[in-house]
């Protein structure tokens, strides 16, 4: 198995994107801390899908946004499991609006947790991985913060900061064999697209080669390969999940 013993905390991991990542670290064989701040009985039930397929796992509620109640969740894994090898910033909301009317709090709120919770995460795993001189550390950014998304200047900033985050934070560690990346899904089928109205769904049809919205699970194969040793010479990279829509 690509990550056989390895420790994974996966933010964000009871539902959609993060739980299939979570389910699939888990089937390469890794411990996984599924994260969750208010979906208890999803994180509780992606736990027991875990289990009930031989792998290992268990839930831990954290705030991203709040630093001591990141500090508290790592310290919980750590006692469970030992250090941290495989960190997935998946944590994220959306809080859409036009800029001109957009409240102050929608884009902190976003800001917050889409950014400066993978900053928080990240802080409190990587002194960790640089004493062991190994670690992953993967964060889903998103076509928007690539090209931007009209109504989404709060997330698409969110995201394009994870980018320069991750370039930043692997120059700084790559000698230490500690690999950082982001993985930039397109339209994904989960709760927050399953809203759309149908001629915005159309329309992003229209322009995506594959002719379809991508699945959750092929966002998270994508995320087991950057953890595993296979992808021990990528680092600082945004790999694009995404049918072809960013293609340019």
């Amino acid at each position: 198995m690509v990550t056989e013993g390895r420790v994974a905390l996966v933010t964000g991991g009871s539902r959609g994107i993060g739980r299939a990542i979570a389910e699939q670290l888990a089937a390469a064989g890794a411990r996984v801390a599924v994260n969750y701040v208010a979906h208890g009985e999803e994180a509780a039930d992606v736990v027991r899908r875990i289990h009930g397929h031989g792998g290992e796992a268990l839930s831990f509620q954290a705030d991203v946004r709040r630093a001591d109640a990141v500090e508290g969740m790592v310290r919980q894994v750590t006692e469970a499991w030992g250090p941290i090898d495989i960190l997935v910033n998946n944590a994220g909301i959306t809080r859409d609006g036009l800029f001109a009317r957009m409240p102050a709090e929608d884009w902190l709120d976003v800001i917050d947790t889409n950014l400066t919770g993978a900053f928080h995460c990240t802080r409190a795993v990587l002194r960790q991985m640089m004493r062991r001189r190994w670690g992953r550390i993967i964060s889903i950014s998103s076509v928007a913060g690539l090209a931007g998304n009209a109504g989404q200047a709060n997330y698409a900033a969110a995201k394009a900061g994870l980018i320069g985050m991750t370039r930043s934070l692997a120059k700084e560690v790559g000698r230490r064999n500690i690999t950082v990346n982001a993985v930039a899904p397109g339209f994904v089928e989960t709760d927050l697209t399953s809203g759309l109205r149908e001629e915005w769904r159309e329309q992003v049809l229209s322009v995506t080669p594959a002719g379809r919205f991508g699945t959750p699970q092929e966002v998270a194969s994508m995320v087991v390969f950057l953890a595993s040793e296979k992808a021990a010479y990528i680092t600082g990279q945004v790999i694009s999940v995404d049918g072809g829509l960013g293609m340019r």
